[in-house]
């Protein structure tokens, strides 16, 4: 299957010195990713890259930008938000690593695993944005939403605010 956001490279076009990129994804690729992540809004997307290789693969540096909108965890409502994230990455045969387990180093990064002659350095990309998208977006409105569907807040929820109400009926 072809990813949404496909910008291949060949592995033999990458010297020995540094290769620069830049991709951009149009207007169609971000629609597609947007279904992916589940995204209301996927207004750009692009990266700059800067590849060379190592003993071990390929090492891409370098930095993503987005401007997104996911829908609030209470709410659904948009909540816009600007990725500005800086990325290293290293490419590798699959296969290259048994059992799928490796050992990190002091420059562990990100691995990603490639079959054939070349890399893709737009799925690289779509998948730094998905690591980059805030987990939990919340609007201005999701407290009161949270409120008003019953929802604690933390500092209400758990065993001490329960023991701190039962400590104020034995004094009554």
């Amino acid at each position: 299957m072809t990813p949404e956001f496909h910008r291949p490279v060949r592995i033999d076009q990458i010297g020995e010195g540094e290769t620069r990129q830049h991709i951009t994804a149009d207007a169609d690729e971000r629609r597609r990713l947007m279904g992916r992540f589940g995204l209301l809004a996927l207004d750009s997307l692009e990266a700059d890259y800067s590849l060379h290789r190592d003993a071990a693969g390929i090492v891409a540096t370098g930095r993503l930008k987005a401007q997104v909108a996911q829908p609030c965890v209470a709410s659904g409502e948009p909540v816009p938000e600007s990725v500005d994230e800086p990325f290293t990455l290293r490419f590798l045969p699959e296969g290259s690593v048994d059992g799928g387990e490796f050992e990190l180093d002091d420059e562990a990064m990100d691995t990603m695993f490639y079959a054939g002659a070349s890399i893709d350095l737009g799925e690289a990309a779509a998948e730094t944005l998905a690591l980059a998208l805030d987990p939990y977006p919340r609007s201005p409105r999701a407290e009161e939403v949270l409120r008003t569907a019953g929802v604690l807040k933390e500092e209400e929820a758990g065993p001490l605010p329960a023991l701190g109400a039962l400590k104020d009926l034995l004094k009554k």
